[in-house]
């Protein structure tokens, strides 16, 4: 992409105008099961909760609830959910997850973009956050910013964990209550590692 402006850090991460790095990552949701980790981390969180109510109930009133076979059914129904709605988000996505990032010594920004969108297309909205410190920002690259989904922001000094998990080509970057997945492919992960983990000082670093 030799329109972008900015100088090329690493084979997919751009160094802009404005000091910030810009790179995107196209997920494959059936070959990288890292959503789908998280999905069933969320839904075991609350069974969790769900089995020390009725263990507190079973406690209170002694009638030994917890050891039913219907009760001994409830994790496969979370699983299937979680399997489930992970298929349809897969399938609304077209199978891929696009996400494009910012990141600069404050924290780091990701952006999710509509499921039709391609790598391609992602490509270009990075010549257009690049036009935007550059007053060069055109009509097309404004609609692309525009359509992205949603975007969440880690500032680094709030940054509590940091997990390598390469094997998924991502690092967690965890604050209090926020959770951050960073996405990063093979040729571009130590740069990124580096960068977040040399900065999010106060932060648990797990290799």
């Amino acid at each position: 992409m030799n329109n972008i402006k900015g100088e090329k850090v690493t084979p997919n991460i751009y160094l802009c105008p404005d000091n910030k790095y810009r790179w995107a990552y196209e997920l494959n949701m059936l070959k990288n099961p890292v959503i789908l980790f998280t999905v069933l981390k969320i839904f075991g969180i609350v069974f969790l909760v769900i089995t020390a109510f009725q263990f507190l109930l079973a406690v209170f009133d002694g009638d030994g609830y917890l050891f039913t076979p219907q009760f001994l059914i409830i994790p496969g129904i979370f699983i299937g959910l979680s399997l489930l709605g992970y298929f349809i988000l897969a399938c609304l996505y077209g199978f891929k997850y696009m996400v494009l990032f910012e990141m600069d010594d404050e924290g780091i920004t990701h952006r999710q973009m509509p499921g039709q969108f391609k790598k391609a297309e992602a490509m270009g909205w990075l010549t257009a956050a690049a036009g935007i410190v550059t007053g060069n920002m055109s009509a097309a690259g404004a609609g692309l910013l525009a359509s992205c989904k949603e975007s969440s922001h880690s500032g680094f000094d709030n940054v509590k964990k940091v997990v390598n998990k390469r094997h998924f080509d991502a690092i967690m970057v965890n604050e209090t209550i926020e959770r951050n997945q960073v996405y990063a492919g093979k040729e571009d992960f130590d740069f990124v590692w580096q960068y977040i983990t040399s900065r999010c000082i106060k932060a648990k670093i797990v290799k």
